[in-house]
Parts: C-alpha cells; sequence; structure tokens
C-alpha cells in the first residue's frame, strides 16, 4: 500500500499500486534501448561538409606528372591538401527509427516498477492551483517530501499547474496518457494525482 497525501503533505488515505504496472522485474535492456531510441529521434541530423567534389577550385593539375619530384598530384583539393574536399563527408540525414510498441510499453512498466520499489512514487490525491503561483507549487512540493528532480503527472493538461511548475528547475509536468521513459528516468520522484494513476493503471495495465 502507498499513502496518498494531500497538498499539505498529510496523509489522507491509502492506495494499492497495480502491481501489473508497478510491481514487475524491471528490464533495463529495454529501458535503455528506448531512451537510446528517444535520444536519436531527437537528433537534428544536419551536420553537412563538402566532398572534393563539391569544394571550389581544384579544376587544374597543379604540376605535371613526371620529373618534378614532387608525388603526382591531380588536383589542389584532394583530400590530402589543406582546403580539400572531406574524405566521407557527414550529410543531412535522418538518425531516427521505429521501436515496437510492446518494447515501448515493457520499458515504461520497468521505469514505474523501478520508482515504485525505490519508493520514489508519490501519491496526491488532487492536484489543483487557483492561480499561477510558483512559490506555492514549490511549498507544494516540499511538503510532499519532493526534494530532487520530479515528473509530476495531473489526469489532464492544467493551466495553472504547467505554468507554476515550469520555472522550478528539475520540474516536469505531464499528463497520465502522455508518458516519457525518458523523462520518468531522468527524474528522481514521480509526483502522480490520484485520477492520473487510474487512468494510468487502465491504459496501461
Amino acid at each position: 500500500m502507498t499513502k496518498v497525501l494531500n497538498m499539505a503533505g498529510s496523509q489522507v488515505g491509502e492506495v494499492e499500486l497495480n502491481p501489473a504496472i508497478f510491481g514487475i522485474e524491471p528490464n533495463m535492456h529495454v529501458v535503455h534501448e528506448v531512451v537510446k531510441n528517444h535520444l536519436a529521434n531527437c537528433r537534428q541530423g544536419t551536420q553537412s561538409a563538402l566532398t572534393r567534389a563539391e569544394v571550389s577550385g581544384g579544376g587544374k593539375k597543379p604540376w605535371r606528372q613526371k620529373g618534378t619530384g614532387h608525388a603526382r598530384q591531380g588536383s589542389t583539393r584532394a583530400p590530402q591538401w589543406t582546403h580539400g574536399g572531406i574524405v566521407f563527408a557527414p550529410k543531412p540525414r535522418s538518425y531516427s527509427y521505429v521501436l515496437n510498441k510492446k518494447v515501448k510499453r515493457l520499458a515504461l512498466k520497468s521505469v514505474l516498477s523501478a520508482k515504485a520499489a525505490g519508493e520514489n512514487v508519490i501519491v496526491v490525491d488532487s492536484i489543483t492551483m487557483d492561480t499561477i503561483k510558483t512559490k506555492a507549487f514549490k511549498g507544494f512540493l516540499d511538503a510532499v517530501k519532493c526534494d530532487g528532480k520530479a515528473v509530476v503527472i495531473t489526469p489532464e493538461v492544467n493551466t495553472n499547474v504547467v505554468k507554476s511548475a515550469r520555472n522550478i528547475p528539475g520540474v516536469l509536468t505531464t499528463t497520465a496518457r502522455m508518458l516519457s521513459v525518458y523523462d520518468l528516468v531522468n527524474a528522481k520522484y514521480l509526483v502522480i494525482d490520484q485520477a492520473a494513476l487510474a487512468t494510468i493503471e487502465e491504459v496501461y495495465a
């Protein structure tokens, strides 16, 4: 059983985390593959350099083939020359690739289970903000003893919560249906609205 807190940090109940999501044996290899996939998909792939065919100049043979004592050269834009082209020049390309949905889901369950095993899942009965107030939201995180990087998970997008949390270093907000394995791995705590917890268990079980 996990404690359910209110925004003042007081216990108001208990909830049992679904063992199919929060109680499996974490598969860290799969987590690694999903994080690697996320980082690859984030790459812009805009690196570019010129090959010897694309460098300006170099049309004239710099000296005759024989008799100079120099090695034979056909162009001043060959790779061994200063201002010459690049041998295997990088060109813009996409680094993105697709992973199996089952792999992504297993990775997500593995991260959630690892956080639960480390007692880093904080369940709150309702995460709401009447106004946009960063200081008040920071006070809420301190009250529930969240003293590190955190992902705050709400059932739906709550503008006041998002804007109150966005200037707090290390704190991200997301919804129950938009969980990112990379963000969860990068955080120490998961602060979950109880309604969002029900949605997670419904969607991912």
